[in-house]
């Protein structure tokens, strides 16, 4: 494998599954238990906040007793070796729990947003919160009373740091999906943009995702087990 200095990695559900993290896709997952009109949209909030705060202080409490994975810490290890080199690695991360930062990735942009903030959704002050919270709550910016939402985004919302991930994305020797299904936009649409742009893309998933034949490589298997061997391979080039 050639040298590579540059490094972007999209992360999804599957990196966070071998860790007990429940998915909305799988079988059983919290899609079925829960319509995602009623906890996933704005309108839903809008309806019934009260179900939406329940709902997501349930996902971080969930979040308290799950750890990183031998995939995470394999991409913090790759962070720190690259930059040890004069490179970077920027994880991009459709997944809201924190799992890459508990295993001590620094350079992650949550694109969906995360469990541990909170959005003021009339002044949109945000701020890390690891507690329950209400239709009660006041945000601790504005003071308004029931302004605080999940930092979250909900279907028909913009996903979060478009502009970053375009500046990332255009200074990256290689891209690499790991644990994506594909068929999320605009996430899934970012091994395209690596094509465009002449970068080397590489996917590492459990199966082959709705855009494995747009990669130049795919490996198959899970994260736990090939993303600490590519990184091993990265790191002796």
């Amino acid at each position: 494998m050639s040298k590579l200095n540059h490094i972007v990695i999209l992360t999804g559900a599957g990196i966070s599954a071998e860790s007990g993290i429940d998915t909305f896709r799988s079988e059983g997952g919290l899609w079925e238990q829960y319509p995602i009109e009623q906890v996933a949209t704005p309108e839903g909030f809008a309806a019934d906040p009260a179900l939406v705060h329940n709902f997501y202080n349930m996902r971080r409490a969930a979040l308290k007793t799950v750890k990183p994975n031998a995939a995470h810490i394999a991409l913090a290890k790759l962070e720190k070796g690259l930059h040890a080199r004069g490179g970077s690695l920027t994880i991009i991360t459709q997944n809201v729990d924190n799992l890459h930062e508990q295993g001590g990735a620094e350079n992650v942009i949550h694109m969906h947003g995360i469990l541990t903030s909170l959005l003021c959704q009339f002044c949109g002050h945000r701020w890390e919160s690891h507690e329950d919270t209400s239709p009660n709550d006041s945000c601790i910016a504005c003071q308004r009373r029931s302004g605080p939402r999940p930092d979250i985004v909900w279907f028909g919302e913009m996903p979060y740091e478009l502009d970053r991930i375009d500046q990332v994305m255009s200074q990256a020797d290689l891209f690499v999906s790991i644990g994506t299904s594909g068929a999320v936009y605009p996430a899934a649409g970012l091994v395209s943009e690596a094509r465009r742009r002449g970068t080397k893309t590489l996917e590492l998933n459990l199966e082959e995702s709705q855009g494995s034949y747009l990669f130049d490589e795919s490996r198959l298997g899970k994260a736990g087990d090939i993303v600490p061997k590519w990184v091993a391979e990265v790191l002796a080039a």
